[in-house]
């Protein structure tokens, strides 16, 4: 089954205002973040309050992105997801009401970096999981993100979450999931003026944005970019 998104998608979307409202506001915080999980939340404030910005989250539940679809108010975070979740019915429905777009996994899906870039020049907020999968610590990110961020000229927020993981495993005793929720410093990426960034240059962005994430995590998080020491930002400032 193929899925598709409207052609006028991107710049369309207060379309999904009230349907993500009564989500967010009626069912997801009042409900699921009182009798399935316990949030605790840091740095909201450095959320940007309007333009184009990436949440840059590691990945490690599969509720993740409603984690931060309730966290990161008051502005409405856009996932995508997988291809293969919107063949299950209920999962499909909430994700037609939120505004969810779909991604092929496996392959370099341009039609969803598309809607993404779209998406981020209409000024709204994406968000991404750069390992693009769940791993229980961070892999090497992949480019995508900072290639959406360059076109965009978006404004990259991490988001480290730790807890989501044994989501599952606590529901089966019908105990409440403690879910730590980080945001970082907004930064942007350096261009020096320049329209195509040479994939080495993409690379170092990648890596300095990872580690920028993993500074978010606790250290079993942080897999791959474990050593903080070797952080850099050449090629990233804050904003």
């Amino acid at each position: 089954m193929t899925i598709h998104v409207s052609d006028d998608y991107a710049q369309r979307q207060e379309r999904y205002d009230a349907s993500r409202r009564f989500l967010r506001d009626v069912l997801l915080r009042p409900l699921g973040f009182h009798l399935l999980v316990k949030i605790n939340e840091q740095g909201i404030e450095n959320i940007p309050a309007a333009g184009p910005t990436l949440l840059m989250m590691n990945h490690i539940g599969a509720i993740d992105p409603a984690i931060i679809a309730g966290v990161a108010r008051p502005r409405f975070a856009i996932p995508m997801s997988k291809a293969e979740n919107f063949r299950i019915l209920g999962v499909r429905q909430l994700a037609q009401w939120w505004g969810v777009f779909p991604i092929q996994r496996g392959e370099a899906d341009r039609v969803a970096l598309q809607n993404t870039i779209d998406l981020l020049k209409y000024g709204n907020m994406v968000l991404m999981a750069p390992e693009g999968t769940r791993q229980p610590s961070l892999i090497e990110g992949k480019d995508g993100i900072t290639y959406v961020a360059i076109k965009a000229n978006a404004v990259i927020v991490p988001v480290g979450l730790d807890g989501s993981r044994d989501f599952v495993q606590n529901l089966k005793h019908l105990r409440r999931t403690p879910v730590s929720v980080k945001f970082g410093r907004a930064f942007r990426f350096r261009t020096n003026g320049q329209e195509r960034v040479p994939r080495p240059v993409m690379a170092h962005m990648t890596q300095e944005a990872m580690y920028q994430l993993a500074a978010l995590l606790p250290e079993y998080r942080r897999g791959f970019y474990s050593d903080l020491s070797q952080a850099t930002t050449e090629t990233i400032e804050f904003v």
